[in-house]
């Protein structure tokens, strides 16, 4: 906003205080205005609409500048407004550095455009038809598409939280809340306060070297940038993603089934399954109904609630029939939706242990976003052409520091764990 838009809004919000006084004044009195109240009235409602005419036109004046710039920007190729380079600048510097030409940096910063963290574009499931061709992407888009493709912990909800460094981050958390208790008239208060702690989330590095050949490298016909996303973030998505499942959180992050409570154990010697739904309330079915109601209601009700099991347990769960004979589970309709059971998303993770006796974790259930996904500083992509010089082979390396932790512990994500 420009000074001189500034200057007339000022002066016509102290016009309307004066206005609202004077009629304030008379609505305090109970009377009408007095002959001269009337004229410093009308006074200063011509020159509202005076400064009401000066502001707009300020303003549009503004625009039609704001847009000429945009366009000879455009047209000679300069950044837009924002100071972010166009789509079409972006890409030729991506293929200038592809290719290594002269004068270009030996690295690539992967940053999403614009101010907002996350872009939510690439994660829609519709059909091209529906519009997914009229949708540019860029590389950035492509990268963690994969990515988040590959990990179901990413897709059920999970809280992430980006950051452009990687010093260790302390997310506060309630440990427990605060009781009342029944008091006798005249009777002594008991105090209760609520307990705090703290979940640290760090910054662990994972990696991944790449190489292609020089010919591959200069074929144009090739779409080497959805090559290197596709081989790039499959890596990064399953190692970063097998450690936010399974992770011990020693030198590396804490998976949600470490960080979850036991919901239901199973019968001794159910390795291969649930078990039939031959006896009430000790297998097949029974077993996930437990579970389900075993998660409190705030958390069932929170639209991150889903499950999470690996493909073997799902085409298990398929087969699972309540009391009555109906089948739990129940195939979406809708592409691009997930299957659910009792109400709830169910989500395939390959790093989801099997079902297996020994206490297993092989189901998981509970409101995912309590689950926090710690991204630093985005995704590093860089380029060399001399270490695999002999061979006459690029080599690209990307990598991504992460983090994980189950902030709430108390109770809001737990497991179906396999019997003796």
């Amino acid at each position: 906003m420009s000074e001189i838009v500034t200057r007339l809004r000022d002066r016509r919000l102290n016009v309307w205080n004066q206005a609202k006084e004077i009629a304030d004044r008379a609505a305090e009195e109970n009377r009408n205005f007095a002959p001269e109240e009337q004229g410093t009235w009308d006074a200063l409602n011509s020159e509202l609409d005076q400064l009401d005419a000066r502001i707009k036109s300020a303003m549009d004046t503004e625009a039609r500048a704001k847009d000429q710039e945009e366009a000879f920007n455009k047209l000679s190729g300069k950044p837009q407004s924002g100071g972010a380079p166009a789509p079409d600048q972006r890409a030729a510097e991506l293929r200038s550095f592809l290719k290594g030409e002269a004068g270009t940096k030996r690295w690539f910063d992967v940053v999403p455009d614009g101010p907002v963290p996350a872009d939510f574009r690439t994660l829609s499931k519709l059909t091209t038809g529906a519009g997914g061709n009229v949708v540019p992407t860029s590389f950035y888009n492509r990268l963690m598409a994969h990515l988040i493709e590959v990990s179901a912990i990413l897709q059920s909800g999970a809280t992430v939280l980006n950051t452009t460094s990687g010093e260790v981050l302390q997310v506060p958390k309630t440990t427990s809340h605060s009781t009342a208790l029944l008091t006798a008239e005249a009777g002594t208060i008991t105090a209760s306060d609520p307990a705090f702690g703290q979940a640290s989330l760090g910054a662990y590095k994972y990696g991944v070297l790449i190489q292609v050949s020089r010919e591959l490298v200069d074929d144009s016909g090739v779409d080497l940038e959805g090559y290197l996303a596709m081989q790039a973030g499959r890596a990064l998505g399953n190692a970063l993603g097998a450690d936010l499942v399974t992770g011990t959180g020693s030198t590396k992050p804490t998976g949600i089934l470490n960080n979850s409570t036991l919901g239901v154990s199973g019968a001794s010697g159910l390795s291969g399954g649930f078990g039939s739904q031959s006896a009430t309330g000790t297998s097949g079915a029974d077993y996930l109904i437990d579970l389900f109601y075993s998660v409190i209601s705030p958390y069932r009700a929170s639209s991150a609630c889903s499950w999470l099991v690996r493909d073997a347990t799902m085409a298990v769960i398929r087969k699972l029939k309540d009391t009555t004979g109906q089948y739990i589970f129940q195939p979406s309709l809708v592409a691009g939706t997930p299957d659910t059971v009792m109400g709830k998303p169910i989500r395939s993770d390959p790093f989801m242990p099997a079902i297996a006796t020994g206490g297993a974790k092989s189901v998981l259930f509970g409101d995912i976003s309590q689950y926090f996904v710690r991204l630093a500083g985005g995704v590093r992509f860089e380029r060399s052409d001399d270490f695999a010089f002999s061979t006459d082979l690029v080599t690209f390396r990307a990598l991504i520091r992460g983090d994980g932790v189950l902030v709430d512990q108390t109770g809001a994500v737990k497991h179906f764990a396999g019997g003796a």
